[in-house]
């Protein structure tokens, strides 16, 4: 049984999405406990994530995510875990009404964000069917209480709840787990992009635990989804946001 603070050592754990922000924390604590760590993403991670491999994949290509696994499997011999962070949430422009959001942004938001996850999954799913592995899907907590101005990134973390549910589903009987990390509003340069310093703050004070959210608060809950200690966990969202929703 591994837990979160014990040694990684000998795993293979693929993020997508892994180059920057939430991804780049999940990554820097995969390859300090030792694992042997893929970040899947279009933009190269920063020289600090030197210790972990880098392949480019646009996570919306098929293709490219089967040639990362390719990769991965014929270099490692097999993969472990997957961490599914890539999603378009910095570019979103700011708040909009639902009513002004343009259908290629919607577009753009659900190809990522929903569409994109279940593409890595399935990408997988050949390689962790004989041994068994460990999906770990990033929400948000706005897919319980909603997030106005941001209809459309808040319906597509509520498809990646529904996903991970009926992922959990057929999957269960091949020995793979799927759960979710579910974070509140993170205080991180994405979120300092999107919301001014006031509206952090207050979502701040709003919590049982009332400080802002990190990226390395986030850390414990995946890793914990992804190892042993949760193999008989499947089909769950852990909301991390400090006691802001209660579920």
């Amino acid at each position: 049984m591994t837990l979160p603070n014990e040694s990684e050592s000998g795993r293979v754990v693929v993020v997508t999405g892994g180059a920057a922000g939430i991804g780049a924390e999940i990554v820097a604590d995969f390859v300090e406990a030792g694992a042997e760590v893929v970040v899947a993403d279009l933009a190269e991670p920063a020289a600090d994530a030197a210790k972990a491999e880098y392949a480019r994949v646009d996570i919306t290509s098929d293709e490219d995510l089967q040639a990362m696994v390719a990769a991965t499997v014929e270099r490692h011999g097999r993969i472990d875990a997957l961490v599914n962070c890539a999603a378009v949430y910095r570019t979103l422009g700011g708040k909009r009404p639902l009513e002004e959001i343009g259908l290629a942004d919607w577009d753009l938001v659900m190809r990522v964000n929903a569409r994109g996850t279940w593409q890595a999954i399935k990408a997988v799913v050949p390689a962790m069917a004989e041994r068994g592995g460990h999906i770990v899907n990033i929400s948000s907590s706005t897919a319980r209480n909603g997030s106005s101005g941001f209809a459309h990134y808040v319906a597509s973390k509520a498809a990646v709840e529904g996903l991970t549910r009926a992922a959990a589903r057929e999957l269960g009987p091949r020995g793979i787990t799927v759960n979710a990390v579910a974070p509140g509003l993170v205080d991180d340069e994405a979120t300092r992009v999107l919301n001014d310093a006031a509206y952090v703050a207050a979502a701040s004070s709003r919590r049982a635990v009332p400080r802002s959210l990190y990226p390395a608060d986030l850390v414990g809950a995946v890793r914990f989804f992804s190892g042993d200690a949760a193999g008989f966990v499947t089909g769950q969202v852990l909301v991390v946001d400090g006691g802001g929703v209660f579920v």
